[in-house]
Formats: structure tokens, C-alpha cells, sequence
């Protein structure tokens, strides 16, 4: 399975330069204030996460050369957490980053008629990218939300109590930028039952 977060290469395209924007500057600032002079190479998943979040959602070899930088650390120490963590992306990603969970509980309830849908609507294959560059498509591991199953995550928002005709629905209007709810798709409220006592 193809997933841009699974390889152990990265990706030919480089940004001409990455350099810190000044927001994210204030906030590396911040982050490093919370550890010993001596251990602030220990920060360098949160300043990944930055650096994606900079990046439209993926690392580029300058950004992650700007982390090694910013942590006085060599680039291969960089690559090799950047390589560990399915989390961070080393090839360019769609807008919408639709990660389907297809464990047991959601397998069950119907996750592989998602995965169906989504090529469909975002017309791409499971690990690829719409030519229009809308969505980037891939079926991941648990993501934790087993009790309201099937669910997915896009960015960084759940979407839960899924169906194909809900979650097709949920999918147009995203192709179309129209707002949608996050959460349960059903209206339920945390994780309690959906029958009433």
C-alpha cells in the first residue's frame, strides 16, 4: 500500500529555500523554552509537525534540513525520526488528506464501501492524488475511534458514523469547498449508544 508517510525516500521535489515563517518562529521559540539547553534535539517532532503544517502537509529535504538546523542536529538524525513516523508525509499531499481506517471494527461496519467511494468521488486510487490536487487518498491503521465505526480522518479532523451515501455527500461538498461537520455524521454525541433507553 502506497502512503506518503510509509516511504523511506525523499521526494525529488525541493522547495527553492524553507526558512521558518514568523509565526512559527514565535512558536519554536515557545516549544524549546520547555527543555534543558542540552536536550532541545528532542524537540524535533513538534518542529516536524511545524514544518509540514508550513509545507502544505508534507516535508521537503530543505524543510527538514531547516529542523536539523534549528536543533543543531544532523540531517540524517532528522530523516531518520521524519522515516519512523507514518505522520509525516515525504512526498507532496492532496488539500484534503482522506486517511480511512480499515481495522476490524471498521472493516466490519463497512470501511471497504468507503474506500470504494472515495475513489470514485475524489477519483483516485487507494495512495494516490487527484490530478487537481483536492485530495490524496490512503487506508491507514486504528485511529482510535472504534465505538463510532466506520470513520476517517481528513487533515485533522474525525469523521465518524459513516455510510457511503453520508460519506459521499461528505466528499462532494469538499471537492465543491463547502463547509461540513466534523464529528459524528449521524449527530451522535461522544461515543453513546445510538439506540435510546
Amino acid at each position: 500500500m502506497k502512503h506518503p508517510g510509509t516511504n523511506n525516500k525523499v521526494f525529488k521535489k525541493i522547495n527553492n529555500k524553507f526558512e521558518w515563517s514568523k509565526d512559527n518562529f514565535e512558536k519554536i521559540t515557545n516549544i524549546l523554552k520547555k527543555y534543558p539547553s542540552n536536550k532541545i534535539q528532542s524537540a524535533v517532532i513538534p518542529l516536524l509537525d511545524l514544518a509540514q503544517r508550513q509545507n502544505k502537509g508534507w516535508l521537503s529535504k530543505n524543510s527538514m534540513e531547516r529542523v536539523a538546523e534549528t536543533l543543531s542536529m544532523s540531517y540524517i538524525r532528522v530523516l531518520e525520526v521524519a522515516t519512523f513516523y507514518s505522520m509525516f508525509n515525504l512526498e507532496p499531499i492532496g488539500k484534503n488528506f482522506v486517511q480511512i481506517c480499515r481495522t476490524t471494527p471498521c472493516w466490519l461496519r463497512g470501511s471497504e464501501k468507503l474506500s470504494k467511494v472515495a475513489r470514485e468521488v475524489c477519483d483516485t486510487e487507494i495512495g494516490g492524488t487527484s490530478e487537481d490536487e483536492k485530495f490524496t487518498v490512503v487506508e491507514v491503521e486504528c485511529l482510535g475511534a472504534c465505538c463510532n465505526a466506520p470513520m476517517i480522518q481528513i487533515n485533522d479532523d474525525y469523521y465518524e458514523d459513516l455510510d457511503e451515501k453520508n460519506f459521499r455527500k461528505l466528499l462532494i461538498d469538499l471537492k465543491n469547498n463547502k463547509k461540513v461537520n466534523i464529528g459524528s455524521q449521524i449527530g451522535r454525541k461522544s461515543s453513546q449508544p445510538e439506540r435510546e433507553f
